[in-house]
């Protein structure tokens, strides 16, 4: 027999991380902007790039401070995980498959990772042979997949996230925290980046590296402008409304952070035009990542999106400062 939460979508953001977990909070009743979310969790400042600029730098770091961090806005996470480096893969699907029935069996909303491609699902009902979910490659759903093959994959991980709701903390103290993370992770991250990956202003000088090299492929040069653009219009939003909520705390700092982060969002805007990913085929996006202007353009974009992101790091620690 199959149990389903009726109405429990994800929200469609270029960061499914955040798409899923926005979706949760709708199903729970927490309102709250995408932006709020972005800017809460830490993920509208992060920047990851892989070595060779592949499309995996978005979600391969380690992830798990966006639900702490995040949970201030008002929720409280069950995270299961394994990995089959580990030898834990097994347990960890029966752990996931056990704690998803129980979710969805008590009204709690839950999601995980790479029920299809490499990206986060909403898990919305079961049966008895596994999960159903939708996300972004899957729009109207899909299942069930057979609960013994979540994580069994390439990447071999088992992920999955149960989120019960919580009492939010006051505005002043998610601001602060968010801010404190993001100059963390500007500074290089070294908490939360994985080896063969940079995070930070210098993950700019790693993506000018390799855009400039031609090592990338044209996935990796698309999918990556597209979600740190998104991110950083996050950011843009996250700092007017963090300003508008906490006005006469550090109106002139938040101004200059606003403007400067804006600069980046632009700029990122303009190389994700450049290498577009949506609408493009591989073909297509293979051969912008090797035409030459087009490669020149976008490093342009890039060391402007770094200069102005300097300055809007120094902003964020002044507010942070006025926040205690």
């Amino acid at each position: 027999m199959m149990k389903r939460l009726d109405g429990f979508r994800w929200e469609p953001l270029w960061v499914s991380h955040i798409g899923c977990l926005k979706g949760c909070l709708n199903y729970l009743g927490i309102p709250m902007t995408a932006a709020w979310l972005f800017g809460a969790s830490g993920h509208a400042f992060v920047l990851n790039i892989a070595d060779d600029i592949c499309p995996s730098g978005p979600t391969a770091w380690k992830t798990n401070v966006i639900l702490t961090l995040g949970s201030s806005v008002g929720y409280r996470t069950i995270v299961i995980f394994g990995f089959r480096g580990n030898g834990d893969l097994e347990l960890a699907q029966d752990r996931a498959w056990e704690a998803a029935r129980r979710a969805i069996d008590d009204g709690i909303p839950c999601y995980g990772w790479e029920l299809d491609v490499p990206e986060f699902y909403v898990i919305n009902g079961y049966d008895e042979v596994g999960y159903y979910y939708q996300g972004c490659t899957v729009d109207e759903g899909a299942g069930p997949k057979p609960w013994r093959e979540l994580g069994d994959t390439g990447i071999g991980c088992v992920e999955l996230v149960v989120v019960h709701p919580e009492q939010p903390r006051d505005d002043a103290t998610i601001v602060k925290n968010a801010l404190e993370f993001a100059g963390a992770a500007a500074a290089g991250g070294k908490d939360w980046v994985l080896p063969g990956y940079t995070m930070g202003l210098a993950a700019y000088d790693t993506w000018i590296a390799g855009l400039k090299g031609r090592n990338t492929s044209g996935m990796g040069a698309a999918y990556n402008a597209s979600v740190w653009a998104s991110c950083r219009q996050n950011a843009v939003e996250f700092l007017k409304e963090a300003g508008e909520r906490l006005p006469g705390k550090a109106d002139d700092s938040f101004s200059e952070a606003i403007e400067a982060y804006t600069v980046v969002a632009e700029n990122l805007a303009a190389v994700a035009e450049l290498f577009p990913f949506v609408g493009a085929s591989d073909e297509q996006r293979d051969a912008n990542s090797r035409d030459a202007e087009r490669v020149e353009r976008a490093v342009d974009h890039l060391v402007l999106a770094r200069e102005a992101e300097m300055r809007g790091v120094k902003a964020l620690a002044v507010i942070a400062s006025h926040l205690a």
